[in-house]
């Protein structure tokens, strides 16, 4: 398998120093606390916003560009794939940032503070993106540009391009259908793995180890928490046994995603909830049995509450002592659709860290509830070394997406390929 050229534009080290004239907008904002913001801005891709911490007071008036900052943080960064890196090519491109005092706000919007100056570093990949190296375009401190006879502030900024090839896959229909997945080279589209869905109650058992038919999780024993009645009602409610299974092109399974725990409404909704989520095993084969599997990764899904009605999602891996460690954590809109990710540089949540990811490692496209779905997965190369390790990330793909339709509201009917024989679309 050949990768795909990608780069990844690097925005970090971010830092400020004030002139001793200005002081952080908005009230209840402690002075040792962050009251500055930046926003990124490249044409054709998504605004991004960053927390700019202040220098100690020690450093304010000094002009000294060898000097780093003291405490700095870091932006989400752009991605380039190959067609934005071909119009790319031999037209250096500008990052715009806007540099403001006072809070983000809650939608990190611009209303929560005063524009304080602005700024913008030229970005040149060169005459051939695509095979860009890394390159440094700016590492110190730069100028605001302010008004006339204001003191002018300045920020401390790194931006630099990192080559990130990447994998990618598609699948050619919705993964319930039990689609081809092709691996997609530019214009070429070649079959590497084909799917076969499931959604039998009985098929967890058949295809789990004994020692994860009761996998460990905080949500295992889901029916603790829910009384006789409550259960007799959610196991009548309960989306479960659902499976699928990724073969090679020879026909041998090399992956698969198996619901361990049911997706079930907590009592008194029509919702899966954050603290009673489904689950899934992705897993891998373990040994010559094609019915002996290891557990690789866990992934579990609820319905989110607050004012974005969203998938929450939470990835975990399991390590060889059967313990596990997070390395993802988000949303994903259900009108909207979006983007599961595992990203070391853009950890949120419960994840730390520390966790042993550094990097890319993928990314799947996710469809909005009730859209026709056909993940795109991007895998980093340094995350798969045969085309076993690839599956495993497509069996993740399939299953945060099916996990939409696991988590789509109990007052709504299924399709029917979703659902099991005594079910009638619940």
């Amino acid at each position: 398998m050949d990768p795909c050229p990608f780069v990844r534009l690097i925005i970090e080290s971010l830092a400020l120093k004030l002139p001793f004239a200005t002081k952080p907008a908005g009230s209840g904002v402690h002075p040792t606390a962050t009251p500055c913001f930046c926003v990124l801005k490249i044409k054709g891709f998504p605004t991004q916003t960053a927390l700019l911490p202040l220098c100690s007071s020690s450093n304010s008036s000094s002009h000294d560009d060898s000097s780093g900052p003291d405490t700095a943080t870091s932006a989400p960064g752009f991605h380039l794939d190959a067609a934005t890196l071909r119009r790319v090519s031999g037209k250096p491109v500008s990052l715009r940032v806007s540099v403001y005092t006072g809070g983000m706000g809650r939608t990190c919007g611009v209303s929560g503070g005063k524009l304080l100056g602005k700024l913008q570093v030229s970005v040149d990949f060169g005459k051939n993106a695509e095979s860009c190296r890394s390159t440094v375009f700016q590492n110190g401190w730069l100028t605001l540009r302010c008004q006339p006879g204001k003191p002018a502030a300045r920020i401390h900024l790194a931006c630099r391009a990192e080559p990130e090839p990447r994998f990618v896959f598609q699948f050619d229909g919705e993964p319930e259908c039990s689609p081809v997945v092709f691996q997609i080279q530019g214009s070429i589209r070649q079959p590497v793995f084909s799917c076969k869905f499931s959604a039998d109650r009985n098929s967890r058992s058949r295809s789990l180890p004994s020692d994860y038919n009761n996998a460990s999780s905080s949500n295992g024993a889901w029916t603790k928490t829910f009384s006789t009645r409550e259960r007799e009602k959610a196991s009548r409610r309960e989306r479960k046994g659902w499976m699928i299974m990724i073969h090679d092109l020879s026909g041998s399974p090399v992956a698969a995603a198996s619901m361990i725990t049911p997706f079930v409404p907590s009592p008194g909704s029509d919702r899966v909830s954050r603290s009673n989520p489904g689950a899934w095993l992705i897993l891998r084969p373990h040994g010559f049995s094609v019915s002996t599997w290891k557990p690789w990764g866990r992934l579990e899904a609820w319905r989110e509450r607050g004012t974005v009605d969203g998938l929450g999602y939470k990835f975990e891996l399991m390590t060889e002592s059967n313990g596990r460690v997070a390395i993802a954590e988000g949303t994903v809109g259900v009108k909207k659709g979006g983007r599961f990710e595992i990203d070391g540089r853009t950890v949120r949540g419960s994840v730390s860290r520390s966790a042993s990811v550094k990097g890319f490692v993928m990314g799947s496209t996710v469809e909005g509830e009730g859209k026709v779905s056909k993940p795109v997965v991007q895998v980093g190369v340094q995350h798969v070394t045969c085309t076993a390790d690839a599956a495993l990330f497509v069996a993740l793909s399939a299953a945060v997406d099916l996990s939409m339709d696991a988590c789509r509201l109990f007052s709504s009917k299924l399709r029917k390929d979703l659902c099991h024989d005594d079910q009638d679309g619940l």
